[in-house]
């Protein structure tokens, strides 16, 4: 057809090209590249010597075989993977009915029961982990829902305010500057939209993005003196994943008033160092020659124990474990925050000991993230929280006092 248009137009047609002469000399087309080893050679170049015809017989015989390797390896590899897949949807579920029927209807006397805690540790169904965490946090601050949304209408107010260069202070803001509740404010801006970025729910247009702003907003006017701190933003994201809007408000104001998430968003520098000192007799005790390799180094707890406890491990893990992490940190308190990061030495030990400073830093601010739950919570678990038969409560508790007594400067102490 192209001939016959070309001629009627009074065009040459284009002389056929080499490579289309090559395919007329082929009886077939092959189905492959790896089938063209096969073929003879073109009319115009000399055929293939026998010995070459049978290697290239060999070599293609090889590639298939292995290549049906691979398929039959692959195919293994998604079959284990669907087995595993719906083995572990028949624990969820079987574990959704124990929790639904059994646990939560009986919430007060079987919380701290073995049989619970050993389904804790494996990880509570998303379905029903909003509920398990507001139960297990509680709600000390007697908070309501109506009292979340005058905090929220509040919070609304401000902003007009703000917006419009509006000066009145409300009275539990007296004692705090005008900028600095604006530098609260633009603050709360700004960490939204760095938030999950790869969720993209919490950024500007986002389902969540309002909300997120809403609850943060109202902790400001509820806590005006503690106002908004940098890593909040990543807590109320994961309470808003798994509660109701006035729940999670309920819930973030409940875990901040902890009194080791108080300790470091009022920046008590004095009961930080407690904790990182408390931190460091499990370290030593549990990973005595990455200890001394960390102290050889200066690398002391604050460089990475910091975003790990701001963030309640929400910015550091990948998000579903993470969620695991908060699981059994609901259950165990502040406790399980320093024996997860002594997991996460653990894990990584082989590593961090043949690093300098700067590569452990930079590796523990951004961990892998591949990382294998089973793998990872089997090294949490083979952390033992007891020093010199003292636990972490009486470990931080002892240090406390001892810094008490420090900053009366005691007699006892000064000889």
């Amino acid at each position: 057809m192209q001939k016959e248009c070309e001629d009627k137009a009074g065009r040459p047609s284009r002389p056929p090209s080499p490579k289309q002469n090559v395919r007329k000399n082929l009886d077939f087309e092959p189905l492959s590249t790896t089938a063209l080893i096969l073929e003879d050679r073109p009319a115009n170049l000399p055929a293939k010597p026998a010995e070459e015809a049978q290697k290239h017989r060999q070599q293609y015989e090889e590639m298939v075989v292995q290549a049906k390797k691979r398929e039959l390896k692959e195919a293994q590899r998604r079959k284990k993977q669907l087995e595993e897949r719906c083995k572990l949807e028949e624990s969820i579920g079987n574990a959704v009915l124990t929790w639904n029927n059994e646990i939560l209807p009986n919430w007060e006397t079987m919380w701290c029961s073995r049989k619970v805690r050993d389904l804790w540790w494996q990880g509570i169904p998303p379905s029903v982990r909003g509920k398990v965490w507001s139960l297990a946090i509680g709600n000390e601050l007697n908070i309501t829902h109506e009292l979340f949304d005058i905090c929220l209408a509040r919070a609304k107010e401000r902003w007009r305010s703000f917006s419009t260069g509006g000066s009145e202070v409300e009275s539990e803001d007296v004692g705090f500057s005008a900028a600095d509740r604006e530098a609260s404010l633009e603050l709360i801006k700004l960490d939204i939209s760095r938030t999950f970025p790869n969720l993209c729910i919490f950024q500007q247009g986002g389902p969540y993005h309002d909300t997120l702003h809403s609850i943060l907003g109202a902790y400001t006017c509820y806590r005006p003196d503690v106002g908004y701190v940098q890593g909040m933003s990543f807590i109320a994201a994961v309470l808003i994943l798994n509660l109701d809007t006035a729940d999670a408000f309920i819930a973030f104001s409940n875990l901040l008033n902890k009194p080791c998430q108080m300790a470091f968003f009022r920046v008590d520098h004095g009961l930080m160092l407690t904790y990182f000192a408390a931190f460091e007799v499990f370290f030593e005790e549990n990973l005595p020659k990455l200890f001394a390799h960390f102290k050889k180094n200066n690398l002391t707890p604050d460089i990475y124990l910091i975003d790990w406890i701001f963030t309640l491990y929400s910015k550091s893990l990948p998000l579903d474990l993470a969620c695991r992490i908060w699981d059994v940190f609901c259950r165990d308190g502040e406790e399980f925050l320093f024996r997860t990061a002594l997991g996460i030495l653990k894990l990584f030990e082989d590593i961090l000991t043949k690093m300098d400073f700067i590569h452990v830093a930079q590796f523990l601010t951004r961990l892998p993230e591949d990382l294998p739950a089973e793998e990872f919570f089997a090294s949490i678990a083979a952390v033992q929280m007891q020093s010199r038969n003292k636990k972490w409560a009486q470990v931080l508790t002892a240090l406390q006092r001892d810094s008490r007594e420090l900053e009366k400067g005691s007699p006892s102490l000064r000889h």
